[in-house]
């Protein structure tokens, strides 16, 4: 095992070690709670990973992937509640209300933000789950849905498929740079494929890893400088 291997594989134990298992993702209708974290705590299902038990969570945790998209879980959270009292999570109950209430849609997804454009985004993946038909998409499937990106696309099938795909975000990125791992500037895929290739661990590890660092992220590495105060990590920075 090189050092880089090591290293990922070591700070993901310090991390689940610290913050214990996160649970996510969360769904507004389980009476779950995790209070090692910040900012909301409701909803998230620590140490049990049969979510999403059926289509109905499946479809949730796909729709709060798309309104999460440039803003906090706060604010996603209460646009799902809105959601919540006039459609049945699935995709035709929504295309079925988007197609002859669209004012009244826009208004209930309006507190996650960018509500024109997550309005069209979830009436697309809609469209496409439907054609889909149960099966579970393939990333380059996903990819070709307008409104998807790397992030959202990994996120769908971390969380709402099991699949052992690496979600980088923000966070991932100043962290790892400042830890002497890898480089900001490089690109999704790269620092994907890095994780993917050196993290020995099943879709749990690979949801709870995702998980620690937002939430390791958010204590140490939301303010400039990253990771001057982060003293957990500091005997992996080069």
């Amino acid at each position: 095992m090189d050092k880089v291997q090591e290293d990922i594989n070591l700070i993901f134990k310090k991390l689940i070690n610290t913050y214990s298992p996160q649970g996510w993702w969360p769904h507004i209708e389980f009476d779950g709670k995790n209070y090692t974290k910040t900012g909301s705590i409701q909803g998230y299902n620590q140490g049990n990973y049969e979510f999403p038990r059926n289509e109905i969570e499946r479809f949730e945790i796909i729709m709060g992937s798309i309104l999460t998209q440039n803003t906090s879980w706060t604010s996603v959270e209460k646009a799902l509640l809105n959601l919540n009292e006039l459609i049945e999570f699935t995709p035709k109950s929504l295309l079925d209300f988007a197609d002859s209430n669209v004012d009244k849609f826009k208004e209930a997804i309006k507190p996650s933000g960018y509500y024109n454009q997550k309005f069209n985004y979830l009436v697309n993946i809609s469209n496409f789950l439907i054609k889909l038909n149960g099966k579970t998409p393939s990333r380059s499937e996903i990819l070709e849905v307008k409104g998807v990106g790397d992030e959202t696309a990994d996120t769908i099938l971390l969380y709402a498929y099991k699949e052992k795909q690496f979600v980088v975000d923000a966070y991932t990125k100043r962290m790892f740079s400042y830890l002497g791992i890898l480089n900001e500037k490089d690109s999704y895929l790269k620092i994907k494929n890095l994780f993917e290739d050196n993290f020995n661990g099943d879709f749990q590890d690979f949801q709870e890893y995702h998980a620690l660092i937002v939430e390791h992220g958010k204590r140490y590495y939301s303010k400039k400088p990253y990771g001057i105060n982060d003293k957990l990590l500091k005997e992996f920075k080069r």
